[in-house]
């Protein structure tokens, strides 16, 4: 009987101490830290001034900054097009073809290329020789149509037998169909077609419109 009171006892006892134990470290517990986003909480203004204060631009720009009002853009960013704004336009020439006005040769060429619309006689005037020693010189005989292209030896004596201009001139000329410069030049027969070409600001290479006026020389 004394054994079992002397176990309760110790028992008691035991017990007493385990719970001053719990009791001890509960209170010895360490507190919480405050993190780093409690130092970001802005108290609110008090007071009648600061709350006035608070409504203004400056306010409004400090709660933005410390993360208690969204932001907002202050400006709008134009789109840009792909091109800078400070960009002119290069203006655009437009080329003038340029004309080069033939010049005469004085005096009788060594040669000379038949083109199209001449023919024996049309050279014999315009040269001031005999047709009869042109086509001579150059195995030709009379009648014989000439190809443009042909080269001709000119003589570089004798005179044409007759009266070179076959139309009188200075005067104006209608260009007809398939005219050229060098046949309009045949055509007045004595006159060298670097002169027509000259007096009309036209190249030789011109071609002519049916119906235009030409100054003759």
């Amino acid at each position: 009987m004394f054994k079992k009171v002397s176990l309760i006892i110790a028992l008691a006892v035991a017990a007493v101490f385990l719970l001053a134990a719990c009791e001890r470290s509960a209170s010895n517990s360490p507190r919480a830290t405050p993190t780093a986003e409690s130092s970001n909480l802005v108290s609110l203004p008090t007071g009648i001034s600061l709350v006035e204060a608070w409504g203004t631009s400056t306010a409004i720009y400090q709660q933005t900054a410390e993360g208690l009002l969204p932001a907002s853009p202050t400006s709008e960013t134009p789109e840009t097009t792909g091109q800078p704004s400070d960009a002119t336009a290069t203006p655009t020439t437009e080329t003038t073809p340029v004309i080069v006005v033939p010049t005469a040769t004085p005096g009788r060429p060594a040669t000379y290329t038949l083109q199209s619309g001449e023919f024996s006689y049309c050279i014999a005037r315009r040269f001031n020789v005999d047709p009869d020693n042109l086509l001579a010189l150059n195995g030709l005989n009379e009648g014989q149509t000439l190809q443009p292209g042909l080269v001709l030896r000119i003589p570089q004596t004798g005179s044409f037998p007759g009266t070179r201009a076959l139309h009188s001139h200075p005067t104006t000329y209608t260009v007809a169909v398939d005219d050229t410069i060098y046949k309009v030049a045949c055509y007045f027969g004595d006159i060298d077609p670097t002169s027509i070409a000259a007096a009309n600001g036209l190249s030789l290479s011109s071609p002519l419109t049916t119906g235009r006026t030409l100054n003759i020389p």
